[in-house]
């Protein structure tokens, strides 16, 4: 595999711009919950990405196929079951919440590594841990009405998007770019599909609004929201490709450390979008897991 040479610069700039995009593009999933369901909004937005995926392929940036179509299976299936919790979750509480979950995946990778690969962490990482779960605790602390239930499900998918990130490590390192994001997009509209069919033979009561959003079976025409859900592919890879070219481009430790912007860039879009209030308690609850973000990154170097 040819090694990229080292660039900086332009690896803050891809890790920034991706961030960015995510931070705005994840916002509308709000707007989309109050049609569709989180389980269609995944499989409509699998056609629209991977064709993306496959014109970026016959661009020259990559191959779609796997190396080892099972570490690629394994890996996306983890993945995709952590984005769909978070995605599941932003149709009850702000983004800044939904985010703080998601981003306790590196402290679910710092204790798996421990328990799972068996390497010794110093005092500034088991620091690091405790810092985290403090953030979380106060972002997540204001709920809003939201059923306790419904907090934990961006924590869950901070635990599986862990889970995936360790089998990239050690088992896609190899890997195309492409393939990984491919598999992905492939593997949530597998579960969505199954979710939809079983949704077809439950006919559950559906809430109205964005409450239906875990409930809701297929729904069709959308013409209000389809060009939502394409926005939400087209942003989203163009996100994840410049955050791997960040890891390209870039030293891990230093890169990963700029992922945490996304905290930012999140509310600020959420804000300013949606209306969205961020109190004071979030805000320093963020502030906190950002810190012990840019420890673990640091120490992990």
């Amino acid at each position: 595999m040819t090694l990229l040479q080292t660039r900086p610069m332009a690896a803050a700039m891809c890790m920034l711009g991706a961030m960015a995009l995510l931070g705005f593009v994840d916002n509308y999933v709000a707007t989309i919950a109050t049609e569709v369901s989180v389980w269609q909004f995944l499989s409509v937005r699998m056609v629209m990405a991977v064709a993306f995926v496959a014109v970026l392929s016959w661009a020259g940036l990559g191959t779609m196929k796997p190396q080892r179509w099972w570490a690629v299976a394994l890996r996306s299936g983890l993945v995709a079951v952590g984005m769909l919790l978070y995605f599941g979750s932003l149709a009850f509480m702000p983004i800044a919440q939904s985010l703080a979950g998601l981003f306790t995946s590196p402290i679910f990778v710092l204790l798996m590594t421990v328990l799972v690969l068996k390497q010794k962490i110093g005092p500034w990482r088991i620091i690091a841990v405790a810092i985290g779960f403090t953030g979380i605790l106060l972002v997540l602390g204001v709920q809003d009405g939201a059923p306790g239930w419904i907090m934990v499900m961006p924590v869950a998918g901070g635990f599986f998007y862990a889970m995936g990130s360790l089998v990239t490590r050690v088992l896609c390192a190899e890997e195309s770019t492409l393939s990984m994001l491919a598999g992905i997009m492939i593997s949530q509209a597998i579960i969505g599909v199954i979710a939809l069919i079983t949704l077809a033979i439950w006919q559950p009561e559906v809430p109205d609004g964005a409450a239906g959003f875990l409930l809701r079976g297929w729904v069709w025409p959308i013409p209000s929201i389809f060009p939502y859900i394409a926005l939400q592919a087209f942003v989203s890879v163009m996100g994840v490709f410049l955050l791997i070219r960040a890891y390209q481009w870039g030293d891990a430790s230093q890169v990963s450390v700029l992922e945490y912007s996304i905290m930012i860039f999140g509310p600020f879009f959420g804000w300013l979008l949606m209306g969205q209030i961020i109190t004071p308690m979030m805000i320093a609850g963020i502030a906190l897991i950002i810190v012990a973000g840019g420890i673990i990154a640091v120490r992990s170097k």
